[in-house]
């Protein structure tokens, strides 16, 4: 009931998926970083304070309290995002509470730029740039993907590829996904 949905749930069924993953786990290490550099420093400022001040040392291990619970919520919050490319559209989720779909139909596409930092190439991620006609979208820059190549690769075959091909392949997908449904509505 308070999961949020899956983002296939926001498909169309004349849509494909070809894409669907999380931003890459490198993206969470900053915020694990201040975490354990907050914890740190709320051990040392608990190991200062005076011996008989047992309100400032409650009040020290409740920050320390706080600062975990955002950082649960931090990785919550990666956990449910997600990157959906479709044939039609890109999508991404966001959200534990408050859900956001935002989404960019893949005809707007004039322009893919793919980077790759020397850290994102030892662990494996990097940055897509995805420029639009005429306007910045909400999409425009999509950090820490993972295999980026490997998205890259296909996101550009979707915009930039055979159309007729894919629009082949897509009818050839319906036909069979009608013939599927027919053998289930006869049993």
């Amino acid at each position: 009931m308070f999961a949020p949905k899956d983002p296939d749930e926001y498909l169309l069924e004349s849509e494909r998926r070809v894409i669907r993953v999380r931003r890459h786990w490198a993206s969470l290490v900053w915020e694990l970083f201040e975490a354990i550099g907050l914890l740190v420093g709320l051990v040392m400022a608990s190991q200062l304070l005076p011996v008989g001040s047992a309100l400032l040392v409650n009040i020290v291990w409740y920050a320390g309290l706080i600062v975990l619970l955002r950082f649960t919520y931090q990785v919550l919050s990666w956990y449910v995002e997600r990157i959906v490319v479709t044939d039609k559209r890109f999508l991404i989720t966001t959200g534990v509470f408050d859900i956001n779909v935002a989404m960019m139909p893949i005809t707007k596409v004039t322009d893919l730029t793919f980077r790759r930092t020397l850290m994102g190439r030892m662990l494996g991620y990097g940055t897509l740039i995805v420029e639009s006609a005429g306007q910045i979208q909400a999409l425009n820059r999509i950090e820490y993907v993972p295999s980026p190549d490997r998205v890259e690769e296909a996101i550009s075959g979707l915009v930039f590829g055979d159309k007729k091909a894919q629009q082949d392949r897509f009818s050839m997908l319906k036909a069979r996904r009608a013939a599927v449904g027919r053998r289930k509505a006869k049993l």
